[in-house]
């Protein structure tokens, strides 16, 4: 279809008179807006919970009376333009997407970028943009196997997109010694687009190394790798600070620093994670295994482990931070079945947003610091991909979900909030 659009495109544009003043202009006006792609997707979808009214992250909360629904997860609509050089190079980018759903239109992303035009080594990109860390945040919905990102990546990386500019070095000639390394290095807000404004003078610093896909022997397995951090954190508005230590019981629980000095400082946000793909070509299709790993210390709430968008505020003033070290992973499988055509889908995740307590140790909240929020969980994942063809497929995925078995009423066992996804998604 669009081989056809672009020859009949090509023909009008043949047929125009360019010795008078309309015709110069349909010329001038084609050749501007040549480099201009629009591209989308669009996910409709039907889910069942296991529970009604369940928290998850397999697209969202259900409401209190619901265990199924049908919503239009994403709907997304993205223009690309590129300037060329006479090398065929592009020296200017311009990206502008948004995401339109039942429940409202956002901005996704919004960003130019400029190449240097010297080396071919370079480029500069600022605006709204995914934060370079990790394989998982900056693979995009529209190609991920499995509906979602897993929990670990949505807490910590949530929107996955941020305010900041980075510096990209990528040689852009197959001929260059280095051309299968990419560093990208970064500032930006930190709070992403959870909040409507940064609310302090705080930068993360975001840096990532990868090698990108490369022949490891006569068969074309092709092997990737990166490792990436986040060094950054929060202004702390209030002096209330706890951190993990021991109660008065020898129990693990949050101990509380309230010196008068803490306000002002910087509480920390520092993440070290690595992530390596192995892709298998076969006759038909391919064996993939993906795997990322992430650890550090996280600064949020009592209740939530999730960096905050706005200060946090109680009725009595500013909310007290907690700080706490976190771990947590993904491993995911993909095996075509005999034709590109159906591909089966299985992937294992955990997040622990609190390593330093454990089960039974988080007890009633009332009685300690800790909550629903230090609870560690384990998602299981399982699912069938069918390609029609390459504007459309049909997603079928199951998620099992375990959190640990803690002390605090409501998570003495398993909670039960699995959810089943059938998705179609069409895009051009």
């Amino acid at each position: 279809m669009f081989s056809s659009f672009a020859s009949k495109a090509q023909f009008l544009m043949d047929m125009i008179d360019t010795t008078t003043r309309l015709g110069r202009g349909m010329i001038s006006m084609y050749k501007h807006y040549d480099a201009l792609r629009i591209s989308g997707y669009m996910q409709p979808q039907f889910q069942y919970a296991s529970g009604k009214g369940i928290e998850t992250y397999s697209g969202g909360n259900f409401t209190g009376n619901s265990n199924n629904r049908f919503m239009l997860r994403r709907g997304r609509v993205k223009f690309d333009y590129a300037h060329y050089n006479k090398r065929n190079l592009p020296t200017v980018q311009f990206v502008f997407q948004f995401d339109g759903t039942e429940r409202g239109v956002n901005i996704r992303d919004f960003w130019g970028r400029v190449f240097d035009g010297r080396w071919d080594v370079a480029a500069l990109t600022m605006g709204m943009f995914a934060r370079p860390f990790g394989y998982e945040v900056n693979l995009s919905s529209s190609d991920r196997e499995a509906p979602e990102r897993g929990r670990m990546s949505q807490i910590l990386m949530k929107s996955e997109r941020d305010m900041g500019a980075m510096l990209t070095f990528e040689p852009r000639d197959k001929a260059h010694p280095l051309h299968s390394l990419k560093i990208d290095v970064g500032l930006f807000n930190g709070q992403g687009l959870s909040g409507p404004a940064d609310f302090d003078s705080n930068k993360d610093l975001i840096a990532r190394v990868a090698m990108k896909p490369r022949r490891i022997n006569r068969q074309g397995w092709l092997l990737s790798a990166g490792a990436s951090i986040l060094y950054g954190g929060m202004e702390q508005f209030t002096k209330e600070i706890y951190t993990m230590g021991q109660a008065v019981n020898g129990h693990p629980d949050f101990t509380v620093d309230s010196a008068v000095t803490n306000i002002g400082k910087i509480a920390p946000r520092h993440y070290y994670g690595a992530d390596a793909q192995f892709v298998i070509p076969n006759r038909e299709g391919s064996t993939q295994f993906r795997g990322e790993y992430i650890r550090g210390i996280q600064t949020a709430t009592r209740e939530r482990s999730e960096t905050p968008g706005v200060i946090p505020v109680t009725p009595a003033g500013f909310a007290p931070l907690y700080i706490r070290n976190f771990d947590g992973a993904y491993f995911t499988f993909l095996q075509h079945l005999g034709s590109e055509k159906h591909q089966l889908g299985l992937k294992y995740d955990w997040y622990d947003p609190n390593t330093d307590v454990k089960g039974k140790q988080l007890s009633n909240p009332l009685t300690t610091h800790l909550s629903m929020a230090d609870i560690r969980y384990d998602t299981f994942g399982f699912g069938y991909v069918y390609y029609f063809n390459e504007n459309m497929k049909a997603t079928f995925w199951f998620d099992r979900v375990w959190n640990e078995s803690t002390g605090i009423e409501g998570f003495e066992d398993d909670v039960d909030d699995n959810v089943f996804t059938a998705r179609l998604q069409y895009s051009f």
